[in-house]
């Protein structure tokens, strides 16, 4: 029977609310550390350094192990890899709620980030094999990718909540009863799939995948702290030369990690780009929107987090239009559609001033939330879609990790732009009665502004906060231009990239190979926008890489 024929019933969807449950967990354990860190600070007292490792040893580690987690997933089951995975998740949870000092802490939260790494991929290619027919898994996802943003949205909320009654440990154990949950439904509702021939297990491919990833993102954020320079170049060097060896070795090896002729279609590489550009927009600017929230308006980070709200609220809207619109429109005119939206938000936020208020900054960030949210849905569904249904896991893999480069690179680049813009109009603007000491931690950024600002005589501090205030909406204004750029660029791509691929005559080329994957793998068609037809390969054989 053809795959679109089969539909999913009831037990299907029950099971994906099981498979959105870590979903869930795995994205509010990123955001709820920013309200939990000044009580943990307080109880283990670590140093700056330490601080950042605490933060960025989950997300570094998650970040690097996805590809690697999303092929193990195909080679020894999607279910076995999620339910290890959710078992050391629970774990390592208890244990980074009982640590003693900074140091545990962040051996623990490194152990989060690898039992995290199995979440997104195995639950992602789970919803390719549980829902064949291409419009219910297009809901599937949608309701998927809702998930993950809802964790970030309100992870803060709850970790305020717990921390009012709770101490800070109370943020990691909320994990332990959702991964117990999904131990014991996950083997009643969750259906086994693995790659029926997968070959042996590249583990030298693995480790240079993860060098490569987690360099890259390092030296990334390196130079979002510091700015560019050697350290930060270095590590990009050394993840871009690790990269260039693995894919050297995939082209060579028997059973690669990663089945490279994905990478010739367009229909898998496009998405797998705008999914990066969305990415970048969306991560890059939340830098600049809870700064102006928290120290421009004043807000707590509970009542910014609670301002956010509606961001979240409204983004199954942009969702449901999506996946709804798909069928009838087609999946590229509905991605470029909703990129277009968001940079008509992003357009909003440009014109933000410092007195605009809470409401005109809300109202631009959902306008946002609805058309990136529309565009996630439809572009993860449309990379799960190009892949064949034994390498979903490597896909949904690919697509996480995309995301994660394009998160980096939307914090270090639209952080770096803004710093700079920053800095030059401080350096005009800022009173002249400021020391040299006081105006250069002025000039730093807008939390130290503000911290200098909190010694200086009445007068001064208001002087100071007025210029860096302004000074700040500028540098946000920037970014959502650029932005605008970003988006608009996105949707350019599709345009010219996926839509013109219908108009002209004969399919898009494919590698050759002795196995053709159509219809029933899960490909676009004549409806997506794309001509039908259009093969997806998977070489069967070293020689024929």
């Amino acid at each position: 029977m053809p795959e679109e024929s089969k539909r999913a019933g009831t037990r299907q969807w029950i099971g994906l609310s099981v498979l959105v449950l870590p979903c869930v967990l795995a994205s509010m354990d990123m955001s709820v550390m920013f309200v939990t860190l000044p009580t943990l600070t307080a109880d283990l007292h670590p140093s700056s350094a330490e601080l950042l490792w605490i933060m960025d040893s989950y997300g570094f580690l998650l970040a690097g192990l996805l590809i690697t987690m999303g092929t193990l997933g195909d080679r020894i089951g999607r279910r076995r890899v999620l339910l290890i995975g959710a078992a050391a998740f629970g774990l390592a949870s208890i244990l980074a709620a009982c640590s003693t000092g900074p140091e545990m802490l962040i051996a623990t939260r490194a152990l989060m980030g690898i039992a995290g790494s199995t979440l997104a991929p195995s639950t992602l290619s789970l919803i390719r094999n549980m829902f064949p027919d291409e419009r219910q898994r297009a809901t599937a996802v949608g309701v998927w990718t809702a998930g993950f943003a809802g964790g970030a949205v309100v992870g803060p909320i709850i970790g305020g909540l717990l921390l009012e009654h709770f101490w800070w440990g109370s943020v990691f154990l909320i994990n332990v009863p959702v991964m117990i949950l999904l131990l014991v439904l996950g083997p009643l509702l969750l259906p086994e799939y693995r790659d029926p021939e997968p070959g042996r297990f590249d583990l030298l491919g693995a480790l240079l995948s993860l060098v490569a990833v987690l360099a890259v993102i390092y030296g990334i954020k390196t130079t979002a702290e510091h700015g560019f320079g050697r350290p930060g170049a270095v590590c990009i060097a050394a993840g871009l030369g690790a990269g260039a060896l693995f894919v050297r070795r995939q082209r060579m090896a028997a059973h690669p990690l990663i089945d490279l002729a994905l990478f010739r279609t367009r229909r898998f590489n496009v998405p797998l780009l705008v999914d990066a550009l969305a990415t970048f927009a969306m991560i890059g600017f939340s830098l600049f929107n809870w700064q102006f929230m928290q120290l421009v308006l004043g807000m707590s980070p509970f009542e910014s987090a609670l301002w956010s709200l509606p961001t979240f609220l409204v983004m199954p809207v942009g969702i449901a239009l999506a996946t709804a619109m798909a069928p009838r429109v087609g999946k590229p005119n509905v991605m470029a559609v909703g990129l277009v939206v968001a940079a008509a938000g992003y357009v909003a936020l440009a014109l933000i001033q410092t007195d605009s208020g809470i409401v005109r900054l809300v109202s631009a960030l959902a306008v946002v939330s609805i058309g990136i949210g529309g565009v996630s849905a439809v572009v993860t569904e449309v990379i799960l879609s190009a892949a064949p249904p034994e390498r979903a896991g490597a896909a949904s893999a690919l697509a996480e990790t995309s995301a994660e480069f394009g998160g980096a690179l939307g914090i270090a680049v639209l952080g770096s732009i803004g710093t700079a813009a920053y800095r030059s109009q401080m350096e005009s603007q800022a009173p002249s009665d400021l020391t040299p000491e006081q105006r250069a931690g002025a000039e730093e950024t807008l939390g130290a502004a503000a911290e200098t600002a909190a010694a200086l005589p009445h007068q001064t501090a208001e002087a100071l906060r007025r210029v860096a205030f302004d000074a700040f909406s500028h540098e946000m204004r920037i970014a959502a231009v650029a932005s605008v750029v970003v988006t608009i660029g996105g949707a350019i791509l599709i345009v010219t990239l996926l839509r013109g691929a219908d108009k002209r005559s004969g399919p898009m080329a494919a590698p050759a190979a002795d196995a053709e994957r159509t219809a029933g793998d899960g490909r676009l068609d004549e409806a997506d926008g794309l001509p039908a037809g259009t093969p997806i390969s998977r070489p069967s054989s070293a020689a024929e890489r």
